[in-house]
């Protein structure tokens, strides 16, 4: 299949990867180019003790370009979502990395799990901005003490038109994934989108949640499907049933 990934260029360029690998032509749409505030970071980590959280990979390439100042802090329990996440956490040197399998909810609720790890001080959650807000509402909802942080920000890219022409009109592709509320809402947003709605008649939209899923316009919905779990291995899964 013809699969357009509108990832930003780091995490999108591993998609495509993957892609290839399960023998897609993958196609990569960067809708949006993170800003990293590693010094935001820095603060953080030295104002704060105790546990961390991160719900995306971006957090710990922020800690990356912290280098050898990010030593002392290692030994920190830290609380990620999904495996590629942990691994680059421990890749980093931290020692003690809990993976949930889940989104943020999930996440919430693994840390309640390991509450005496808040015991000393508050959670410290490393974040993007924007973002879901699922997971500190629910740790609000445990009234588990947390502390946000944000430590990278999204800046939205518009392609131009002669490029979603050639994804979407020349090349035809066949499914779209999308991976965030935000991103679903920038590409539904475009322009050329929205004054072309009937070339995506047979384009499928596969989402990492029913959320993301919601951003769809009703008239667009023809085709969707939706992760079992909220996680790549099971967006990509759902490329198989196409």
């Amino acid at each position: 299949m013809r699969v357009v990934v509108t990832r930003p260029q780091y995490s999108g360029e591993r998609t495509i990867r993957r892609l290839t690998q399960m023998g897609h032509e993958a196609l990569l749409l960067p809708l949006a180019a993170l800003v990293h505030h590693a010094d935001e970071a820095r603060r953080a980590l030295l104002d704060t003790q105790g546990a961390i959280a991160v719900t995306s990979a971006e957090a710990i390439r922020v800690l990356a370009a912290l280098g050898s100042d990010l030593g002392p802090y290692l030994g920190r329990p830290l609380f990620a979502v999904g495996k590629a996440t942990a691994k680059e956490a421990a890749s980093l040197g931290f020692t003690n990395v809990v993976i949930s399998e889940g989104g943020g909810t999930e996440l919430a609720a693994l840390i309640s799990d390991h509450a005496a790890s808040l015991a000393k001080a508050p959670l410290l959650y490393l974040a993007g901005h924007p973002r879901a807000a699922g997971f500190e509402a629910r740790l609000a909802e445990l009234q588990l003490p947390f502390h946000t942080v944000e430590c990278y920000r999204m800046r939205d890219i518009a392609p131009k038109d002669d490029i979603l022409r050639r994804l979407f009109i020349d090349i035809s592709a066949n499914a779209v994934l999308l991976y965030s509320h935000q991103t679903a809402q920038r590409f539904f947003g475009l322009s050329f989108v929205q004054e072309n709605p009937e070339i995506f008649a047979e384009t499928h939209f596969l989402c990492l949640s029913e959320a993301i899923a919601g951003a769809i316009p009703p008239q667009m919905r023809l085709h969707v499907d939706i992760a079992d779990m909220p996680n790549e291995d099971r967006l990509l899964a759902l490329l198989d049933a196409e």
